[in-house]
C-alpha cells in the first residue's frame, strides 16, 4: 500500500530506524516504539549502526573490485550518511541507482534529494516484486539485462513467512543477468541469550511481533543456487570488516551475506 500521506500518530519503520542510526526524521511515536524495542534489546543501537556499516562495506566493494554498476535498493529507508548512490557513484561515478519504498516520508525525501539522471526511487513495496521490475522508473534507469546488484538491507525481516521471502528473492534473481549480486541481512537470536530470545518467541506467539528474526540455517536458504562471496554468511559486523575494534555479533545479531549469481 502506498499514499502521499505522512502518519505522525502510526509507527513507521523507516523513521524508528533513522531514529535508531540517530538522524532527526522522526516524530514521538516512532522514538516510543524504538525506546520500547530498545528496552528488551539494548542492542538495537549498535546493530542499526553496524548494519548501515555493512551496507557501505559491501556497495564499496561491489561498485569497485566487483565492478558493478547498478543498484537495486529495497526497503531503502530515509536518507543517512552513505546512501547507496553516494557509496556506489564515489566508486563508480557512472553508476545508477533505483531506491524502493513505500513509505510516504521515504518518498518525500527522495523527491527532493535523490532523483534525477542516474538515481531514481520506485514508490512499491518489498512484497510485490513484479510491480517493482515493470515500473517505468526502474525500467528507465537500469538495463535488466546486465548485472545489478539488489540489495535487501534490514528488510526481509518485515516478511513473516519464509517461503514468502524466498519466492521474492527468486522472482528478483530470475529478473536479473548472470553476474549479478544479492546483499541479503535478517535479524536473528541466534546469538542473544536465551531469556531475550523467548521474549522474541513470546511477542511473535501474542501476535505483537513487527520483526521477524531468522536462524543462520533459513537465512542461508535465501542464497540458494548463489555463489557467496568471502566470507560468507557471518554476522554483519564480521564481514570483511575495516577496523579492529567492532562489536561482538552478539551486540548486532544480525545475519548478512553477498551472493553471486552465475
Amino acid at each position: 500500500m502506498t499514499s502521499e500521506q505522512v502518519d505522525a500518530q502510526t509507527v513507521s519503520p523507516a523513521r524508528r530506524w533513522n531514529y535508531w542510526l540517530g538522524g532527526k526524521d522522526h516524530y514521538q511515536v516512532d522514538r516510543d516504539s524504538g525506546d520500547l524495542i530498545a528496552k528488551a534489546y539494548p542492542a538495537v543501537w549498535t546493530a542499526a549502526r553496524e548494519g548501515r556499516a555493512f551496507h557501505n562495506r559491501v556497495v564499496r566493494h561491489l561498485a569497485g573490485a566487483a565492478g558493478i554498476r547498478q543498484f537495486l535498493d529495497i526497503g531503502t529507508g530515509l536518507p543517512a550518511p552513505g546512501n547507496t548512490h553516494e557509496v556506489a557513484q564515489q566508486m563508480a561515478p557512472d553508476a545508477r541507482v533505483v531506491y524502493v519504498d513505500n513509505d510516504p516520508m521515504v518518498l518525500a525525501h527522495a523527491r527532493a534529494l535523490m532523483i534525477g539522471g542516474a538515481t531514481t526511487y520506485v514508490d512499491a513495496d518489498l512484497r510485490e516484486p513484479q510491480r517493482i521490475l515493470r515500473s517505468a522508473e526502474l525500467n528507465a534507469t537500469v538495463d535488466l539485462s546486465r548485472p545489478v546488484a539488489i540489495l535487501l538491507i534490514n528488510v526481509l525481516h518485515f516478511i513473516e513467512d519464509d517461503a514468502q521471502a524466498r519466492a521474492v528473492i527468486r522472482t528478483l534473481l530470475d529478473a536479473v543477468a548472470p553476474g549479478s549480486y544479492l546483499v541479503a541481512t535478517n535479524g536473528t537470536t541466534d546469538f542473544v541469550p536465551p531469556e531475550v530470545a523467548a521474549r522474541v518467541q513470546a511477542s511473535q506467539a501474542g501476535g505483537r511481533a513487527e520483526l521477524w528474526p531468522r536462524t543462520r540455517e533459513v537465512f542461508a536458504r535465501f542464497f540458494d543456487g548463489l555463489r557467496l562471496v568471502d566470507p560468507g554468511i557471518v554476522a554483519v559486523c564480521d564481514w570483511r570488516p575495516d577496523r579492529a575494534d567492532r562489536p561482538a555479533p552478539s551486540e548486532v545479531s544480525t545475519w548478512g551475506g553477498v551472493g553471486l549469481l552465475g
